[in-house]
């Protein structure tokens, strides 16, 4: 119902004009608070109809022009409180996600989240110090935790969508270098990389520690796993 709903709205009139121009944004025929209530309804069901975040240019065009779209998601999320759903601000966007109380009974009748396929420690990990250090090389990946970071392991993670490649390396050979994607922060539930928890933050809970990674510590077997024969150079 509501695809077939959003087709009839995306038609165009007689004279070939999108019917855009035929929706009322405004509401001035309402009182205030009526309005206002109208707008909220209108971003609750966009977002909730939506299949990835909904940015806030999207959002502008179902309200009025004077809409502040952040004092509307606030009041949403306020109605929101003790539901187990809410909005989440995500990749630039917002989406509605149950709260993480429900997950475990979510997965006991739905299965999984339908997200990429549960990652490795090791995956996890190369795409932290992508998300930290793009642009960034394969060769300096490996040099980075000291053992061999392949071109499937890489691959693996391109086929995912969560990461991509970025500008040519400026250094000897011009290797390709490796940067994160939208698909990253929608995996790691981040609406931009600011979001990344602090490095050094990591460090003194004692839930990273650079000297370990750089000896191979926190990897055992990492490259056995993934190790490739043949030349380093980048295709």
């Amino acid at each position: 119902m509501v695809e077939a709903g959003a087709k009839q709205g995306r038609g165009r009139s007689g004279d070939g004009r999108s019917n855009d121009h035929l929706f009322d944004r405004e509401l001035d025929h309402l009182p205030p608070e009526v309005r206002w209530r109208e707008w909220m309804n209108r971003v609750e069901a966009t977002i909730f109809a939506a299949s990835e975040p909904v940015s806030r240019e999207m959002l502008a065009r179902i309200v009025g022009q004077s809409c502040s779209i952040d004092l509307l998601i606030d009041d949403i999320r306020e109605e929101l409180r003790g539901r187990p759903y809410d909005l989440v601000s995500v990749a630039g966007g917002w989406e509605q996600f149950t709260r993480p109380a429900y997950a475990d009974a979510i997965r006991a009748v739905v299965g999984g989240s339908g997200k990429t396929a549960d990652l490795t420690q090791s995956e996890v990990l190369v795409l932290m110090c992508i998300g930290y250090f793009q642009p960034i090389t394969r060769a300096e990946l490996s040099s980075f935790f000291g053992k061999e970071i392949s071109r499937d392991f890489i691959g693996h993670l391109r086929g995912a969508g969560l990461i991509a490649s970025g500008p040519r390396s400026p250094t000897p050979g011009a290797p390709y270098t490796y940067v994160t994607t939208k698909e990253f922060l929608l995996e790691f539930g981040l609406d931009t990389l600011r979001d990344l928890p602090d490095f050094e933050a990591l460090e003194d809970a004692g839930l990273l520690s650079k000297e370990k990674l750089l000896a191979g510590e926190i990897m055992p077997g990492f490259a056995g796993a993934h190790e490739e024969a043949g030349a380093d150079t980048e295709v």
